[in-house]
């Protein structure tokens, strides 16, 4: 199962590199696309959700880290949760 990075600008400007175990993470975000905060959450749930359900069906487990890289995501983006228009941008995909 091939693993993926992508990293993120968030609104004050810093830049963090997420892990997923699976590939299927592009299927939800777009390189140099900014989305609003809770699209950006929503997204991200999916992705790391979905990524760690194909972890469970080849190898009957859960991913954990999966589980922690969106924890990461949702503790940094409560620093912005009271930002009107808060954006955060997917810069890049790395593999």
């Amino acid at each position: 199962m091939p693993e993926m990075s992508f990293r993120v600008r968030w609104p004050d400007a810093s830049e963090q590199l997420c892990h997923s175990p699976s590939s299927t993470t592009r299927e939800f975000f777009t390189p140099g696309q900014a989305y609003p905060l809770a699209e950006f959450l929503e997204r991200s749930r999916r992705a790391l959700n979905l990524a760690s359900e194909r972890v469970r069906q080849r190898y009957g487990y859960a991913c954990s880290s999966a589980a922690a890289q969106l924890q990461q995501i949702e503790q940094t983006a409560a620093r912005f949760a009271a930002t009107p228009d808060a954006r955060v941008t997917v810069q890049s995909f790395e593999d």
